[in-house]
């Protein structure tokens, strides 16, 4: 049986079956990390980067995510997040859901197949929308008053609006067939964690292949299996990240965003994001702030 990824526990009793959890503080736990519970998660305040399995995409107040058992993930806040000077705080909403506390007897009650099926089908990781997202904001307004047999019976309310599988979009392309073990998810949560904290900055194949204490070979096929992706396309990623967010957040010019995102050249960063994008820097600027402007 393979060891988990990083050792992260929830603060909860063994027989315990759902857990409420609130994280208020500066910025969220900030390691990439794996825990046998089901998570389901709703950002109050904090805006940033969430990474979980082969997926990378913004967060920000308003978003609902859920997680199946034992799939890395790591919600990073922006990086005025981590500045002592600044107000900015960041708060969280979460449910632990621990099937195992339940039993395998009680889940083989006839009522449970649904409950059952559902949960044998799901995995990875997914954004909540729709009216299962709206009941969902509504129980957890009070979920912490809740105590006994009403919370147990508000836990299933959530689990039985979650199996709408329209309201839930799949965020991962490829799900792991297996978890992590311990020494792999260390290693990987450094990597992730370098390439987080640096992508500014030229980081060469060989920088984060040391950071794994791995040849740069075995790196790139460590990194491609579980990623999806290689080192540079995913880098490149997370630049095209950055830049969406400085566009849409700074007055900087296009020029000063694509160098303080890592890119060394103006033509290649339009050419980039175009790519990734399927429109100029200019163009999203150009149409988000309209997007923008019709709300105000």
């Amino acid at each position: 049986m393979s060891r988990k990824i990083i050792s992260f526990k929830i603060p909860k009793s063994n027989k315990e079956f759902v857990r409420f959890q609130v994280d208020a503080a500066k910025y969220f736990y900030d390691k990439l990390h794996q825990h046998p519970e089901w998570q389901l998660t709703l950002i109050k305040k904090g805006k940033g980067h969430l990474m979980v399995g082969d997926y990378f995409g913004r967060f920000e107040p308003g978003d609902l995510f859920l997680f199946s058992a034992n799939m890395p993930h790591v919600f990073r806040c922006d990086s005025e997040y981590f500045d002592i000077t600044s107000d900015k705080y960041s708060l969280g909403l979460s449910l632990y859901f621990d099937f195992e506390a339940l039993g395998i007897s009680l889940l083989e009650v006839e009522e449970f197949s649904g409950l059952l099926q559902w949960k044998q089908n799901m995995k990875g990781c997914y954004r909540v929308s729709g009216e299962t997202k709206s009941k969902i904001l509504m129980f957890l307004s009070d979920f912490s008053e809740k105590k006994g047999l009403n919370r147990i019976l508000t836990a299933f309310h959530i689990l039985n609006y979650l199996q709408k599988r329209e309201d839930l979009l799949l965020l991962n392309k490829l799900i792991p067939q297996k978890d992590y073990t311990e020494t792999e998810g260390k290693r990987m949560g450094k990597v992730m964690s370098y390439i987080l904290s640096e992508s500014r900055h030229n980081i060469s194949l060989q920088e984060v292949a040391d950071i794994a204490n791995l040849s740069k070979e075995a790196f790139c096929r460590f990194f491609k299996k579980r990623t999806g992706k290689t080192f540079t396309e995913f880098l490149t990623q997370i630049r095209i990240h950055q830049a969406c967010q400085l566009l849409q957040d700074s007055d900087l010019s296009i020029s000063q965003i694509a160098f303080q995102c890592g890119f060394q050249n103006l033509s290649y960063f339009n050419r980039t994001f175009k790519k990734f994008l399927g429109e100029k820097p200019k163009e999203f600027r150009g149409r988000v702030a309209k997007l923008n402007s019709k709300f105000l």
